[in-house]
């Protein structure tokens, strides 16, 4: 530009000094000839300026679905720096070169939180960068926020999309907090990849095995503080890991000295026995809230995950390991222990089991553990049938089911065993069949109700031996005290209740419900009982009482035997006083009578409970043409058995819960 200046200048010079007919020629010539230059450099000039603008635009400009791909990748576990220097300096470099793109990401973050409480698709379809790539740390950062509602709807969407790529699942793991674990794991059929799996276990001693480890932890813990009988049990099952290990140096032993021995080869030694044995003990530890810090303290949870992992092929054991960690989530200081030990991911896993003890066992530690949506805690021998995840249902009442001597909390209602003979008969009867018709049918039939099965005194008769500290089994005082206690912590009388009991279990409902009239703090149980229903309960007793010892031994331990016997004065007083509080608070009562003897021995059948037994004095009474262990088990859905017990529910529920 000042180029052409000089050159319009010197014209104009050479213009003036000239005749005057030549400064006309010299000044247009020159004109034109500077016009032309100028253009020109103009001209370029723009074109110049126009492409660096266009260059710097590019190199300025972000690609931020990249930058959230660097941010995704870089949280997947990440491997040790080389040793190399070069190589070192590389990693380095790359290390800066990724901070600084994670910051780029998070103002990025920032930007987008401010949708945080509308949907993602309406805002984010505007933005450079995959919606669901977006969708998935906006997510994880609304599960911490401090609104609970926000948390609870981040947790459940969280959970519902799955077209999260594999290394987003990592990233989640790392990043979700116990609170949100443990939320997860309660949404039905969540993803796996959502847990970190469980840390390393630090190495056993030289020479020591998971039995070892059992045994040590089982006797580090203090015998204060249980009953004579845990004592002799945990005293039992270190005895036998000593003999276990004397076993393996050669020899027969036998087991506590009970007549049962093991004749074992060298190479044999029955060693999940003796953890199964230890495990029982440990069971009854964990129900002791100091001996829970000892056994966390100890290293406890780490040797439990070792042993879970050993007998996976063992349900048995590992219902039992679940059941201590169940009894120790209801201790939430050690909430973050469990967490940390990998169990949260071990009972996610575990909830979707097609067995249901394995599920029902897992669905209960995982409920302790849930303080964000659960305020109950459920006790050792108190399981969730339903629901046993999140559920936006609203629970109107509560359905308990109590079983008999001998009976168990699951397999007292499985349904009714086929006989086919016929194998596609037989694999068509096993996809219908049901081991928990409460759990599989009632639940989906009233989805608005929370049902649960109590156990009681169950774990005793896996003892294999007797007790000997205890001469008589428990009475029905003792344990209606005790599950009062149970029912108390589950929140069961805050809502409409109706009752299901089959044999004794009836007279200990009947006995719960007048110990709960004689104490203020449980008036709200005895206010919410709507209903009860009866299978085959010996209200006036049984005259399986009257046979020899060793046939009644078959069904009921001596001292139910004692309070069973026909026509008892405890019988009686217990039966008169219930009628009492049933006909003054109006419970609508409803009773089935077997109609078949039962098969209890070779050659030996008997009617257990007649009809005139089973006859309350109020309400129906239906006879059922099944035995008594079969009274309770419905053939099928559609059956009479099952038909006639939903309607009484619904009947008992009706003002309360929708059809």
């Amino acid at each position: 530009m000042s180029g052409a200046a000089l050159r319009f200048i010197r014209c104009r010079r050479l213009s003036t000094a000239g005749p005057p007919g030549v400064r006309t020629v010299l000044q247009w010539k020159h004109l034109r000839r500077v016009a032309k230059v100028t253009g020109a450099v103009v001209s370029g000039g723009c074109l110049f300026i126009t492409y660096e603008v266009v260059a710097l635009n590019k190199a300025v400009t972000i690609d931020t679905s990249a930058v959230l791909q660097e941010k995704y990748k870089s949280y997947i576990y990440l491997k040790a720096a080389p040793s190399d220097e070069k190589e070192n300096l590389t990693a380095g470099l790359t290390h800066k070169a990724r901070r600084e793109l994670h910051k780029a990401a998070r103002r990025f973050m920032e930007v987008s939180s401010r949708f945080l409480l509308q949907s993602l698709d309406e805002h984010f379809s505007h933005v450079d960068a995959d919606p669901h790539e977006v969708a998935l740390w906006v997510l994880l950062k609304r599960t911490m926020s401090a609104d609970k509602a926000i948390r609870l709807q981040a947790v459940q969407e969280l959970a519902e999309h799955h077209h999260w790529h594999d290394y987003q699942y990592q990233t989640a793991a790392q990043v979700i907090d116990q609170r949100t674990a443990v939320g997860l794991a309660r949404i039905p059929q969540v993803d796996l990849r959502f847990f970190l799996r469980s840390p390393a276990l630090p190495a056993l001693g030289d020479c020591l095995s998971a039995e070892d480890g059992l045994r040590q932890l089982l006797a580090s813990l203090p015998q204060s503080e249980v009953d004579k009988c845990v004592q002799y049990f945990t005293s039992l099952a270190l005895r036998e890991s000593t003999q276990s290990l004397a076993a393996q140096r050669g020899g027969l032993w036998c087991f506590g000295g009970n007549g049962l021995p093991y004749a074992q080869s060298l190479t044999s030694v029955p060693s999940e026995k003796v953890e199964s044995f230890c495990l029982q003990a440990l069971v009854q530890h964990s129900k002791v809230h100091s001996h829970c810090d000892h056994i966390v303290a100890n290293g406890g949870l780490q040797l439990l995950q070792r042993v879970y992992q050993l007998r996976r092929d063992s349900l048995k054991i590992q219902r039992n390991i679940v059941r201590i960690i169940g009894n120790l989530a209801l201790h939430e200081s050690v909430h973050q222990a469990i967490s940390q030990s990998g169990w949260i991911s071990a009972l996610a896993e575990m909830t979707q089991s097609p067995h249901v003890m394995q599920a029902s066992h897992a669905a209960r530690a995982l409920a302790n553990l849930d303080r964000e949506t659960v305020k109950e805690k459920y006790q050792d021998g108190v399981y969730i049938l339903h629901p046993q995840t999140r559920s936006n249902q609203p629970i109107k009442a509560d359905i308990l089911f109590i079983h008999g001597i001998l009976g168990a909390a699951f397999k007292t209602w499985r349904q009714k065993d086929r006989d086919v003979s016929e194998n596609e008969k037989e694999e068509e009867s096993r996809e219908d069949y049901t081991e928990c018709w409460p759990k599989s049918w009632l639940a989906a039939d009233c989805p608005n109700l929370r049902v649960l099965s109590v156990e009681y005194d169950s774990h005793l008769s896996d003892w294999m031996a007797k007790c000997p500290a205890e001469n008589q089994r428990k009475s029905l005082a003792y344990r209606s005290r005790e599950l009062l206690k149970k029912l108390k912590l589950a929140g069961v009388g805050e809502r409409p209740v109706v009752w299901v009991a089959h044999s004794m279990g009836g007279l200990l409902v009947k006995k719960m419900l007048l110990d709960a009239s004689e104490d203020p703090e449980m008036h709200g149980l005895l206010n919410n009982t709507k209903g009860i229903m009866f299978y085959s309960v010996p209200h006036r007793g049984t005259f399986m009482a009257e046979y020899s010892v060793s046939v009644r031994y078959l069904l009921f331990p001596s001292v139910e035997v004692r309070e069973l016997c026909k026509d008892s004065p405890a019988l009686r007083d217990l039966n008169e006083n219930f009628l009492n509080i049933a006909k003054e608070r109006e419970f609508k009562v409803l009773s089935f009578a077997e109609t078949l003897p039962t098969n209890i021995g070779p050659m030996i059948k008997i009617l257990v409970v007649p009809t005139q037994s089973a006859n309350l004095g109020i309400g129906e009474l239906i006879e059922v043409d099944v035995d008594h262990l079969n009274i309770c088990k419905p053939e099928k859905k559609d059956s009479f058995l099952y038909k006639r017990s939903l309607q009484f529910i619904l009947e008992a529920l009706q003002s309360y819960i929708s059809h």
